[in-house]
């Protein structure tokens, strides 16, 4: 048996032609839908971009335990015992997060690793001199950013196609997969930080839309700020075309697996998973971006496609209330013969792919000292906390570390605590150390919205029955994920 798993970032559910999109070129991404299950009740876990792949590799919630962090050594991971039973297991990616302070824990679990370089503001090519000056808009225009600035730098070295990452990380999957696609029991993890921001592409992929690069003659604008929408319309627009022509291209590499699996037959004995971390919020409830504002549909609700060979199912779609994030590392797991370790929230979904038979009646979701979230497939919860100080919150780990740097001295110095052992720390206690959260999230308050009724979000309820009843199953699972103490104090609850 084999498994392919294709993963994106920031991908929007609502911009896909499976979904009920119709202006976006995407036709791989509908081709696939044909070829595999589509989930329409998919939603995210832990955010951000970090915390999802520890979610990934556990299969158990990271956001009410700690903030973005490296895996603990303590954790189970996926991909280690794949490797650990004999299947190999190699990761491709040019998501550079993997290879920052927070992140560095990750790769190594694989049996093998290839990187590329490139994205965002990694710190790729070095140049002393400034790169040219643009006209921008947005994060574009802040090249007083060491990061930013960087990925200007970087863009001068992408003139190509074949020279962006994300082509290099498909390319090396469709190799990977052509020399190994007659061996036995392997695991294949193809990720690519598109479509995340910068949308950067090439002129291919804009000339699929004509009319609107034909007609906009504003600044560049294709990296918002992580705030209210301030632009003009057709400014607004002109980044949304900007994410739909990075859309098209994970589109046209995403046909390459495609027609590599059909070419050589792979559908027979080949798991393959298709899915993302988050979504995107393009100027919907006047938001750009994601984290710092509440997780709606557009980012909380996430495509997912998966082709199981044992049933066969094809062309269907699937209700049941899944989690990829966590589900994943179960059904990867038990796709291979092994059993799930006892600390795993996540469901095998051998069951419901074959009949659409439900693994769970809730799922909590939600970001470190942020709302925490819940939803049953028709409501959605977004539970602000009690306090305006956000208080208590800790983070809990023995890798102190966040996304590009370690925690502060100051914050260390005579503040640890150490914590009893949860139990899947193994017996080891965990450093507890303050936290206060990365985003304000108080101005928002807490919001209840019936999906069915409402599924664009515009008219929060004021039901108190029904907050109730969503309370007490968010206080439950918290509680099967052993939730810390002052996470219920926080929450109210």
């Amino acid at each position: 048996m084999k498994a392919i798993m294709l993963m994106f970032d920031s991908l929007n559910r609502h911009l896909l032609p499976p979904y009920g999109c119709d202006w976006t070129h995407a036709p791989n991404f509908q081709r696939l839908a044909e070829r595999t299950l589509t989930f329409d009740k998919s939603y995210i876990c832990s955010m951000p971009c970090m915390p999802a792949r520890r979610d990934l590799h556990t299969g158990r919630p990271n956001f009410l335990h700690r903030s973005w962090g490296p895996l603990e050594p303590f954790d189970d991971s996926m991909p280690r015992m794949l490797r650990q039973n004999g299947i190999s297991s190699h990761l491709i990616s040019d998501h550079y997060h993997y290879w920052e302070t927070g992140g560095a824990t990750y790769h190594p679990q694989y049996s093998t690793w290839q990187f590329f370089r490139g994205q965002e503001g990694d710190p790729w090519m070095g140049q002393v001199g400034d790169p040219p000056q643009i006209e921008a808009l947005g994060r574009n225009a802040d090249t007083s950013s060491p990061w930013m600035r960087q990925d200007h730098v970087n863009r001068q070295f992408m003139r190509r196609e074949a020279d962006q990452p994300q082509a290099q990380t498909f390319d090396a999957g469709v190799d990977f997969i052509r020399r190994n696609h007659a061996e036995d029991n392997w695991f294949l993890q193809v990720e690519t930080f598109d479509p995340h921001e910068p949308f950067f592409s090439q002129r291919r992929f804009k000339d699929l839309y004509p009319q609107h690069y034909r007609d906009y003659q504003g600044p560049l604008h294709d990296w918002p700020d992580y705030d209210w929408v301030k632009e003009s319309r057709e400014q607004v627009e002109h980044l949304r075309y900007e994410y739909a022509s990075l859309l098209s291209m994970c589109d046209a590499r995403l046909g390459d697996v495609l027609d590599t699996m059909d070419e050589l037959d792979l559908w027979q004995d080949t798991m393959l998973m298709v899915w993302t971390d988050h979504g995107f919020l393009l100027s919907e409830h006047d938001c750009w971006a994601k984290c710092w504002m509440p997780f709606y549909e557009e980012v909380a609700h996430t495509p997912f496609f998966l082709w199981d060979p044992r049933c066969g199912k094809s062309g269907e779609r699937r209700q049941s209330l899944v989690q990829p994030a966590i589900d994943l590392a179960p059904t990867l797991l038990d796709f291979f013969g092994l059993e799930s370790t006892p600390d795993m929230r996540g469901a095998v979904l051998r069951e419901l792919a074959a009949d659409d038979k439900p693994v769970r009646q809730a799922a909590i979701f939600g970001q470190h000292g942020h709302q925490i979230n819940l939803t049953d497939g028709r409501y959605v919860y977004m539970r602000s906390p009690a306090r305006a100080d956000n208080a208590p919150l800790y983070d809990y780990t023995l890798m102190p570390t966040r996304m590009r740097e370690s925690f502060a001295v100051d914050e260390l110095r005579d503040r640890i605590e150490l914590a009893a052992p949860f139990g899947f720390t193994k017996g080891c206690q965990t450093m507890k150390i303050p936290s206060k959260g990365r985003f304000d999230i108080s101005q928002f308050g807490s919001l209840l919205y019936d999906l069915e009724g409402d599924p664009g979000q515009q008219e929060p309820l004021a039901d108190k029955d029904l907050e109730e009843r969503l309370s007490g199953q968010m206080a439950a699972l918290m509680q099967a994920c052993e939730a810390p103490p002052e996470q219920f104090e926080r929450m109210g609850l």
